[in-house]
Order: C-alpha cells, then sequence, then structure tokens
C-alpha cells in the first residue's frame, strides 16, 4: 500500500486502546506501520537495485524482529532525551517490554496490507522466495483511506467541540472509532475476496480460438484441383487467470488469462457476471540467444522472479521505430528485450499516470547479445 494509508493503520492500532498500556504507542506504531518501505534507499543504486530489492528483507517475518528492536531502540533515545533533565510525566505507563509488541504489530500490518494488493511479497524470505498477493485491494484503496483517516479526525474534531463548550477532556478517546473503522476494512476485504475468486471464475470460463500456422511443407496443387477443405477451428482453455482490482469499483477487474502459447487481457464485471477480452494478445516467446541473455541479467532474474505472466517483447534495430530509453535510435546490431507485467496493464485510474505501463523494464542487447543497458520505467541503470 502507499505510505499514508501505513502510517494511519499503525495510529489507529494504537487508538484501539493500545496507547492506554504504553507510553509512545502512538508514535512508535505509526512509524514501524511504514519502517519496511525503508528499502526504498535501494534507489541510491539504481532503479534495477531498487526494484530487485523492494519488498525482500524487510517485508519478511525474519526481518521485522530487528525492526522493531530499531525502532523502539529510537523511541527510548527520545524518552532519554526527553527526560535528561527533568521527569515527563506521561499519560501512560512507561513500559519498554510491551511497546516492542506493539511495534511488531504494527509491522505485521505493513507485511499484511502489502500482501493485499497485487504486487505481492515474500514473507518467508530468504528461505522461501515465492511470492504471496491476494489481489484485492489496489495500491491505493479510497475507501479504507477515509475510513482510516475518519478515525483519526473525527475524534479529534468532536473533543475541540466539546473543550469549547467546558466539557471534561477524556484521555484516550476514539477507541470505537477505530475499531469499527477496521471492522469495516475487513468486511471490505472479505466482500472484494468474493468478488475477486467471481472474477477468476469468469476468466477460467474463457476459451479462444488458436491462431492459425500454415505448414512449412507445401505441395503444388492443380488449377484443376478442388480446394482443400476448411480446417475446424481449435480452442485453446484457459490454464491459469489472475485478476488484479480497481480502487474505484469491487465489481470490475482486470484480469489476465494464460492460454498456453498466448496471454490475453481482459475485464470483468462480477455484478453483472460478464468478461469482456480488449485486443491485446501476446504470445509466449520462443528461446533464442537475445531473450536468453536478457532473462541472465540482473534485471532478467529479478524480474522473472517476480512476474509470474511476464509479457516480453523484442525489438531490433532494423526495426523503424526501434528507440533506446534515452529516445535515441538504436546502434546497429543491438536489441531491446522489454519485460512488462500484465497486472499493471489495466485500465484501473493511476495506472498510467506517467504515460507508461508502470514497472516495466528493458535490457539493452549488442550485437553479441552482450548487455550494454538496463532500465526501469525510463530509469536508466548506470553501474
Amino acid at each position: 500500500m502507499e505510505p499514508v494509508t501505513h502510517i494511519l493503520t499503525g495510529a489507529c492500532l494504537s487508538r484501539t486502546g493500545l496507547n492506554r498500556r504504553a507510553a509512545y504507542a502512538t508514535l512508535a506504531m505509526a512509524v514501524a506501520a511504514e519502517f519496511p518501505d525503508i528499502d526504498t534507499l535501494w534507489s541510491i543504486r539504481g532503479p534495477v537495485a531498487s526494484f530487485e530489492h523492494h519488498r525482500g528483507i524487510t517485508h519478511t517475518f525474519l526481518g521485522i524482529p530487528f525492526e522493531a528492536a530499531i525502532v523502539v531502540a529510537a523511541i527510548y533515545g527520545l524518552h532519554r532525551w526527553r527526560t535528561r533533565k527533568d521527569p515527563v510525566k506521561t499519560a501512560a505507563p512507561v513500559h519498554w517490554g510491551l511497546l516492542y509488541g506493539f511495534t511488531l504489530l504494527a509491522l505485521l500490518s505493513h507485511l499484511f496490507l502489502d500482501f493485499t494488493n497485487n504486487y505481492g511479497l515474500r514473507p518467508f524470505f530468504p528461505f522461501n522466495s515465492h511470492w504471496y498477493a491476494a489481489s484485492i485491494v489496489f495500491i491505493f484503496d479510497p475507501l479504507i483511506f477515509a475510513l482510516l483517516l475518519t478515525a483519526l479526525v473525527l475524534p479529534a474534531i468532536f473533543r475541540l467541540v466539546s473543550s469549547e463548550v467546558g466539557a471534561r477532556r477524556q484521555p484516550f478517546a476514539a477507541r470505537g472509532w477505530a475499531i469499527a473503522a477496521f471492522l469495516a476494512i475487513i468486511a471490505l476485504w472479505t466482500f472484494r475476496e468474493t468478488q475477486h475468486n467471481r472474477a477468476i471464475q469468469l476468466a477460467m470460463a474463457q476459451n479462444i480460438a488458436a491462431p492459425q500456422v500454415s505448414s512449412p511443407i507445401l505441395q503444388p496443387i492443380s488449377p484443376d484441383s478442388p480446394a482443400p477443405p476448411d480446417q475446424p477451428p481449435v480452442y485453446l482453455q484457459a490454464q491459469r487467470a489472475l485478476a488484479n482490482p480497481d480502487p474505484l469499483s469491487p465489481f470490475r477487474w482486470y484480469t489476465v488469462i494464460d492460454f498456453g502459447p498466448l496471454y490475453q487481457l481482459a475485464e470483468a464485471n462480477t455484478n453483472t457476471s460478464t468478461l469482456v477480452p480488449n485486443q491485446v494478445t501476446q504470445p509466449k516467446l520462443n528461446p533464442s540467444p537475445a531473450l536468453l541473455a536478457a532473462e541472465a541479467s540482473p534485471l532478467g532474474r529479478a524480474y522473472l522472479d517476480w512476474s509470474s505472466m511476464p509479457f516480453i517483447t523484442i525489438t531490433h534495430a532494423s526495426d523503424a521505430t526501434a528507440l533506446d530509453d534515452l529516445g535515441d535510435t538504436l546502434a546497429p546490431g543491438h536489441t531491446i528485450v522489454q519485460f512488462s507485467d500484465p497486472r499493471f496493464m489495466g485500465n484501473a485510474l493511476l495506472l498510467h499516470t506517467s504515460g507508461r505501463t508502470p514497472l516495466t523494464g528493458k535490457v539493452e542487447l549488442d550485437a553479441n547479445n552482450r548487455v550494454v543497458r538496463q532500465s526501469m520505467d525510463g530509469r536508466v541503470q548506470h553501474n
């Protein structure tokens, strides 16, 4: 999920009553709920390194105990700084053991929220590198955001109104608002899960006519010979499918269907039980020296590890529109192998604000199929 939703989640978790048990709970949990995204610092080493390590060790069950220790140590340092001259009275008792446990809970909330969207994560890494994704919530869900924000803001407004009329201020208010927000979010997740399963069922019920393949052996035909009978079409059955959420409607899903030799994108409406294929079909490429070289590159290895249905295209310098990521014409003999993920190729709002499909990687090869350039989303890896 995006950062603000993570922070709001940590703060709301504290407001469910945990902030009554240990001082600094709200601060620690809000920070911890976003802390695993510290792996964005890998972007300093370039876009490919950032992609390779995103949602890596900081998003694992192995990593979060150490992250909790870092957060609590920082809060402890803040506490010592505040009390270095005079004792500071806190509304809740200072209890570092409880605070560590609450911080772990906030870190787990980060992993769970990331699991609910379609990018996924590897919680058992490095022992198991499999990616897990529920794909029920978009990276930004307006309803979840509104519920969390309401649970934090409305009680503050009510306290302000109460203070103006002289009412006695109640410490640790808003517990009911936070609990109600989480119950509503759980209900939303449950409903979206049922609609996601329905979208998968619609996708798996599809079939498609197999592409016509001409025979490699051509027999001469006499002008007087009768025309050969038409071959009956061969239909391919769906072998697997992914359904990706829309941020605004729980009934609209962007599906990608694996038919064996090719993939196809489609849009499912679970409210009307309809699925409309679009014009995007992607054949699976046969192995070639250029493809194997690109897949063996650092970008290629990371992409194939993450993407279960990669769309791969190959562009040669001889093609009229062949350009590299700097907008220059490809050098003679060079080839670009492009990796895209169909989970981010739907028509969902906010997906294509940059004018390109998100999370698109390119590997440029020279005439000897040696890697000369790698890029992610148009950003070139320089080292």
